[in-house]
């Protein structure tokens, strides 16, 4: 089978051409980061029109980096939400017109399910499983009885963790994007800030005191005039965030009996998200944690999504399929 994939939920134009799941012969993306830099974040209508003017060229770089035929394509596969609405349309307005130009039929798939589905590309995914998500606006825990079967048991109550990581990474002064420069600066420093660690019942997460705290203590500590070990800080704010994720998905897994532990998103491309991962695992859990190329946003993942899908149910779209800034995964 072989699913050409599209992807543009944010500020990644992605087109990737996947081969029965699990073989990438091409995953084309072009990253609008220098862009939206000077603004300290994306700015949704900017992003949306630098997808059309890219959109054209990714397509044809996907093909001729493939070497696939536009009619040897049996599928196409389109991030259809949640994301930045005008990003989605064109993204979509894409693939369905390249769906009717070769008469393929065409498959909505949910960005979450992509960023989930990433691991199937370096690993032999397992169920039952519990899949960590955690990315610049989700940061859920869904458990995963069988192939393609999402039930969300916990979920942020306020931030995103990537969302945090941005924030705290602005008032250090340490600009755009915050998750790999907070991750970086960490590696300097050592926890030596005394931080809350919100708490919230079951699986639910909760950011936004931890990322106050930051934002307050880096406020006071400049009226006073005190210096403000960046790097001290910047790792004590990602040991305490990395230590609410592990430790809630693990007591997740001992309830639902999961010995196959899914981390997913951009947030999984964390430095020290994955070392505390580490560091618990005995031997018990199976842990899979994709590639930094397959961790953000990309194309790949949503071929590859597309194949899990059609093996669970043949669930084609139409050429009325429509885009959704919010839409649960379950």
């Amino acid at each position: 089978m072989l699913v050409l994939g599209v992807e543009s939920s944010c500020d990644e134009t992605s087109v990737a051409i996947v081969k029965d799941g699990k073989e990438v012969l091409a995953n084309i993306v072009l990253s609008q980061i220098d862009i939206h830099t000077k603004f300290g974040g994306v700015v949704p209508e900017v992003a949306s029109r630098n997808h059309v003017y890219q959109v054209s060229l990714v397509f044809k770089e996907a093909f001729i980096k493939s070497g696939v035929k536009p009619e040897e394509i049996d599928v196409v596969a389109v991030t259809y939400a949640p994301g930045l609405i005008g990003s989605l349309l064109v993204g979509l307005t894409a693939a369905k017109t390249f769906a009717l130009i070769y008469n393929k039929p065409i498959v909505g798939i949910h960005h979450l399910a992509g960023h989930i589905y990433a691991n199937g590309i370096e690993h032999n995914m397992q169920f039952p499983a519990m899949a960590l998500v955690v990315s610049g606006g989700n940061t859920e825990l869904v458990y995963m009885k069988d192939n393609y079967e999402f039930e969300i048991i916990g979920e942020t109550y306020d931030d995103a963790v990537g969302e945090s990581y941005d924030k705290v990474a602005r008032v250090l002064g340490l600009g755009y994007p915050g998750g790999p420069a907070v991750d970086k600066l960490a590696k300097e420093g050592k926890a030596t800030y005394k931080l809350p660690h919100p708490y919230v019942d079951d699986y639910n997460f909760s950011f936004s005191g931890l990322k106050s705290a930051v934002i307050n203590l880096v406020h006071n500590e400049e009226q006073r005039k005190n210096e403000i070990r960046k790097a001290d800080l910047a790792a004590s704010f990602q040991d305490v965030v990395t230590e609410i994720l592990v430790n809630k998905t693990i007591k997740a897994c001992k309830a639902y009996q999961v010995k196959n532990i899914i981390v997913a998103g951009g947030v999984s491309a964390n430095s020290g998200l994955k070392a505390r991962f580490n560091a618990i695992n005995d031997g018990s859990y199976n842990i899979n944690i994709p590639s930094i190329k397959y961790c953000t946003d990309n194309a790949a993942m949503i071929g590859v999504a597309c194949y899990y899908k059609l093996q669970k149910k043949k669930d084609f779209a139409n050429l009325s399929l429509n885009a959704y800034a919010n839409l649960e995964l379950a």
